[in-house]
Formats: structure tokens, C-alpha cells, sequence
């Protein structure tokens, strides 16, 4: 397995911005106690049964990577990538890597009364229309997605679209938002590792109280030792949910 980081130039985290891996390119308020009621809605819609998971539904005893905020489940040919923002140094996203398909993972604050994702995705669909995208709005395997597409060049120059889908998961006081990129954005066959990625991962809230779309803390793994500097990409702007940021800097 390979932990990295990269740096990203940002000067706040949203539930609906935060730029996202590149996708495949083809042609043309404070935070109160749990809700009894939420915890039964989760169960009712089979999220507590299926994932994602809250870190009392969970045992990451063993097994898991424990990235603070997230915990992910380990995986053959997993490539783990830390996104760091350059001004605050501190850990804002982490992205999955399997056989070049990715999953870009954020944890946020939620109300104890109500979900996020139904607003988040009208913000997400403002800001790719924007940039000249479009977006489609389809029932899938976690609920309600979207299919974003923004223009972009094909490898041999001609006009085409990147395209990434979004997913989003309201569990107890958290929303968990996952952005599919490369060939799994398309492909559901290719999909089929990394939306099992994506149910394996444990959020851990934990008790503090937090405004609604705070950024939930992540941080490197205890064993992933010091990072070997390695040259950046050019930066790409902030409000881009579809681009590649900087290159990481591998660890290990």
C-alpha cells in the first residue's frame, strides 16, 4: 500500500468545492447529541447495515487504516493519497487509488436533525454549470447521485469532457461525501471496488460539538513516516470539483 499527501491551495473546505481527482476524459450552527430519530431513520434506510458506517456501528480494531476523521478499510492494490491544504498544513480530503480508478473521501458536520446532501448537490450542480458543465441527477447505489461533465481535452487534442460522479451519505451528525473519478466514473463493472471502498469507510464524529459543514479532522497515518519532497503540479483553481490538484508527495 502507498500513503502520499499533496498540498492544495485553498483557502476553506466546503462540503460542495473542494477540487476532486480528474475524472476520465472522453470526447465531446452548533452541534448538540445524537437524535434518537436520526439513528432510526439510518437504520430504516439500511445505511447502518450497509455503510458507510458511524464509528459505533463499526469494530477498526483491525483491518483499517486510521486516518483520524475516516477510517479506511484496507484493499489489494490500494493506493492511499492525502490532500493538505498549503496555507494551514492541515488535511482536508483523502483519495483512493485502485488500478487507476479513484474515490475522493471528505467527512463534514451535520445538523442532528436533518441530512446535507439534498442542498449540497444544487451547489454542486451550480458550480460545474458554471464552468460550462452539465450535470444528471439519477437514483443509484447510495441514493441520489450526480454525473458531472466539464469540458476538457482528450490526449490527442480534440474537444471532450471529464467526468465525475458524485455520491453523498447523511449519517448521525455527519455527511460523507465521495466524488468517483477515472474509469469507475463510467464504467459500473470498474466501479464495483471502489463503491465497496466507499461502504467499508467508518466515520468518526466524535462528541465536540461543530458547526453544520465543518470539515471533520483528518490526519496522516501514526506509521506513515516522513514525506520525500517531490516537484508540484501547477495549481488549479479552487472551485473546480473535477480537475487534479498538485501531485502528491509519496510516503514510503
Amino acid at each position: 500500500m502507498i500513503f502520499g499527501r499533496r498540498k492544495k491551495n485553498e483557502n476553506r473546505s466546503t462540503a460542495s468545492t473542494t477540487a476532486a481527482e480528474s475524472g476520465e476524459t472522453t470526447e465531446a450552527g452548533e452541534e448538540l447529541e445524537p437524535s434518537s430519530a436520526r439513528e432510526e431513520v439510518a437504520l430504516a434506510t439500511g445505511r447502518a447495515a450497509t455503510g458507510p458506517f458511524d464509528d459505533a456501528e463499526k469494530d477498526t480494531s483491525s483491518g483499517y487504516i486510521d486516518l483520524g476523521a475516516l477510517r479506511i478499510a484496507a484493499a489489494e492494490n490500494l493506493q492511499l493519497r492525502l490532500e493538505v491544504e498549503e496555507r494551514t498544513k492541515r488535511v482536508i480530503a483523502v483519495t483512493l487509488d485502485i488500478k487507476g480508478s479513484n474515490l475522493q473521501l471528505q467527512a463534514f458536520a451535520a445538523p442532528r436533525s436533518e441530512g446535507l446532501w439534498d442542498e449540497i448537490r444544487g451547489q454542486i450542480a451550480a458550480s460545474v454549470g458554471s464552468q460550462g458543465g452539465t450535470v444528471e441527477e439519477r437514483e443509484g447505489e447510495f441514493g441520489t447521485e450526480l454525473i458531472a461533465k466539464l469540458p476538457a481535452q482528450t490526449p490527442d487534442g480534440r474537444a471532450g469532457f471529464r467526468v465525475a460522479r458524485f455520491v453523498g451519505v447523511d449519517g448521525p451528525r455527519w455527511f460523507l461525501r465521495g466524488v468517483f473519478g477515472g474509469p469507475a466514473a463510467m464504467d459500473p463493472a470498474l466501479a464495483e471496488p471502489m463503491e465497496q471502498l466507499f461502504r467499508n469507510v467508518v466515520v468518526v464524529r466524535g462528541d465536540h460539538p461543530l458547526p453544520p459543514r465543518e470539515l471533520l479532522q483528518l490526519r496522516l497515518p501514526k506509521d506513515a513516516g516522513a514525506p520525500k519532497q517531490q516537484p508540484e503540479r501547477p495549481k488549479t483553481a479552487p472551485d473546480d470539483p473535477l480537475r487534479r490538484g498538485p501531485e502528491i508527495t509519496h510516503i514510503g
